[in-house]
């Protein structure tokens, strides 16, 4: 997920006039280039919509930018904010461990094909239907984190289905196979 730093600055700030929270990133922005801090740099802007209406670059941070430039902003909201963010039932992580607790004490794990893409579909779906519009579904898009590339979408489909065939007859198998699956990752979130 990418957040927009206007956003987030808004919040801390609570204030919702744009021009404000514009001029107050700028500053912050500069304070802490100074102090050798950098959240974001050129390659860290999307476009999205402005108050204006128009599709403008702006500044993006992923979650532990936001937790960044919380922790640099100088307000009493800002440790309630990260707690939230980071541990809230009403986060992506909070309401995705939420549906898992559901998942589990249901019966629906008795219907989803265990070992396969399939299964695996149907468990990204249900943790994960209704926070991101492309849960269950496998990815169209290269993606990487944290210096990781997965499996590039070219050759996704191929890699799926020789990850699938591998044996599970041991725990070890059963490693190996959950290893190369993370190694896939499949899913462009979750």
């Amino acid at each position: 997920w990418w957040y927009s730093v206007l956003d987030i600055v808004g919040v801390l700030n609570a204030q919702d006039d744009y021009t404000k929270n514009r001029n107050y990133w700028k500053y912050l922005k500069g304070k802490l280039k100074k102090d050798g801090v950098e959240l974001v740099s050129d390659t860290n802007q999307l476009k999205m919509r402005a108050p204006d209406g128009k599709m403008r670059l702006t500044d993006v941070l992923d979650a532990s930018g936001v937790i960044e430039l919380a922790k640099n902003m100088s307000n009493n909201k800002a440790s309630r904010f990260i707690e939230w963010f980071t541990y809230g039932e009403d986060t992506i992580d909070g309401k995705s461990k939420a549906k898992a607790y559901t998942l589990f004490e249901s019966s629906l794990l008795d219907s989803i094909e265990v070992g396969t893409v399939k299964g695996l579909q149907q468990i990204h779906a249900y943790l994960f239907g209704g926070l991101y519009d492309f849960a269950g579904q496998i990815r169209s898009v290269n993606i990487s984190k944290g210096g990781l590339t997965f499996a590039p979408v070219a050759f996704l489909s191929q890699t799926l289905q020789n990850i699938e065939q591998m044996p599970e007859g041991s725990f070890d198998e059963i490693a190996d196979k959950y290893v190369e699956m993370n190694v896939a990752h499949p899913f462009r979130e979750g």
